[in-house]
């Protein structure tokens, strides 16, 4: 748990971090896409959340997912059943078996809410309640030696 939180900090020392409405793009969102290899990507309108937590993942040498796609993160780390603060959490959208997601790391959870840290929520980084029943999986990170 240690570990994983020095992502979870580092996702916190962003907390609001937001798009640039307009034709403009935030350069800090825009670093993410750049760092990880996605360099084609030309604005801030593209989904980020998977971009946000494989750039701060790479940034503290933990396992990523290396794609852009939510649900990519269901194949990285450990499998949980129990998360724990700061365990990547990953929802449908849309529909369940559509390739749409969401991912972030879990905040904390109720019998109908997991709220979770992450990018792109409401265009920022944000914590975010989803429904329970949009829940893919848990997983948790291990660091890269």
């Amino acid at each position: 748990m240690i570990l994983m939180n020095e992502i979870l900090e580092e996702m916190l020392s962003n907390y609001g971090l937001s798009e640039v409405d307009g034709p403009l793009a935030h350069p800090d969102i825009m670093e993410f896409f750049y760092d990880i290899g996605f360099s084609w990507v030309k604005d801030d309108s593209t989904a980020w959340c998977s971009a946000a937590l494989n750039y701060f993942a790479k940034k503290h040498m933990f396992e990523r997912s290396f794609r852009l796609d939510a649900r990519s993160w269901l194949k990285v780390g450990e499998i949980v059943l129990e998360p724990r603060l700061g365990d990547v959490v990953v929802f449908w959208r849309k529909a369940y078996d559509s390739w749409e997601g969401h991912v972030g790391l879990y905040i904390n959870s109720n019998e109908k809410y997991i709220w979770c840290l992450g990018g792109n929520q409401s265009n920022s980084i944000s914590i975010a309640a989803y429904p329970r029943e949009r829940l893919l999986g848990y997983r948790r990170l291990r660091k890269i030696l």
